[in-house]
């Protein structure tokens, strides 16, 4: 009995010890350091980890955010290289043109004026050979304008794809050090999650995710069949029991915005793989107008979201430790939904 509570009392020390590191290091990820009380007791140790739980879903969801930008900035590194390749090559078109300039006698105005006229045997020749020299200045000239607004334009183009190129590498950069950052916060996070007993660890995944609740037909859900809606819905509630993998979409691992991307693709539907960036989309619908189907987003700035599948409910995957379940809706951090169809 006593060797019983003497190893108790020493997990209980490793889980306040591991709790401590891991809320201490997942504050710091995107956000400024915040100092945190060592906790002292399993109850505290089991908060903390609750606490760290909420952490490293927003700095997840972020990360997710950071991708979509990233995204962004490669897309706009390419179009900015191509147009700086159709730029070059109009540049390019002009030089048959120059070419034949150079090699033509009438690079100079003046002194062709002056040939003219001491080789001309009559007034009407020295005219009509004059006219035809102004007709070949007024040509060069133009092939020469054109020439320099090409290589205006090469340039500025060129320098654009340049920045755009230099702006998606570093993007990308610091999105590789954010996810490898993530990563490891996230095993040290199951580790402690994985020390706790099983009733902290239901405390804790009841105070992040909400109690798991049955889950219900689609017969049982105020669904207009046939619609994105109900096919969404019944997509994210065949996933249920899958489990949370941070950065995935599917088909058998998801984090929120995986899930909510995955059920609005099989309607037909491309979502971002971001609660944020989802939580713009659509029409702003509140609590009482919820609809089965809406996006349903928590906290500010938003990190979590899920689908509403009706009569209260949603399913959503919350967090590590946590497979994809149906639970209330009303969990704390609610702040709205988005209406994608209908």
């Amino acid at each position: 009995m006593q060797h019983t509570r003497t190893t108790t009392r020493r997990r209980s020390r490793a889980v306040l010890a591991l709790s401590a590191a891991l809320v201490a290091a997942a504050t710091g990820v995107l956000a400024p350091t915040v100092a945190t009380a060592v906790p002292r007791t399993p109850a505290e140790a089991t908060a903390a980890v609750e606490k760290a739980a909420n952490e490293l879903s927003a700095i997840a969801e972020q990360v997710n955010e950071a991708e979509q930008i990233v995204a962004r900035q490669q897309t706009a590194a390419h179009q900015a290289a191509r147009a700086a390749a159709i730029a070059q090559k109009a540049l390019s078109a002009y030089e048959p043109q120059l070419r034949a300039i150079a090699q033509s006698g009438y690079t100079s105005k003046t002194q062709s004026r002056i040939a003219a006229f001491l080789t001309s045997k009559s007034a009407t020749e020295l005219v009509q050979r004059v006219a035809t020299l102004d007709m070949i200045a007024t040509h060069t000239n133009a092939v020469i304008s054109g020439v320099a607004a090409a290589q205006d334009a090469a340039k500025r183009a060129q320098a654009q794809a340049d920045q755009a190129a230099a702006k998606a590498k570093a993007g990308l950069a610091e999105l590789k050090a954010q996810r490898a950052e993530v990563q490891k916060r996230m095993a040290g996070y199951e580790a402690t999650f994985a020390r706790l007993t099983a009733a902290e660890q239901a405390t804790v995944t009841n105070a992040v995710a909400g109690p798991s609740l049955a889950t219900p037909s689609l017969d049982q859900l105020p669904l207009a069949p046939g619609g994105a809606a109900a096919t969404a819905v019944k997509t994210a509630l065949a996933q249920v029991g899958d489990t949370y993998v941070w950065g995935t979409a599917g088909p058998n691992t998801f984090d929120c915005s995986g899930l909510t991307s995955y059920a609005y693709a099989a309607a037909g539907f491309a979502l971002p793989h971001s609660s944020a960036s989802q939580a713009r989309l659509g029409k702003a619908v509140s609590r009482a107008e919820l609809q089965p189907g809406d996006l349903v987003y928590f906290f500010s700035p938003v990190s979590h979201i899920g689908l509403y599948i009706g009569n209260g409910m949603m399913v959503h995957a919350r967090t590590s430790g946590r497979p994809v379940a149906v639970t209330s809706v009303d969990m704390h951090g609610f702040r709205g939904g988005r209406r994608i169809v209908g």
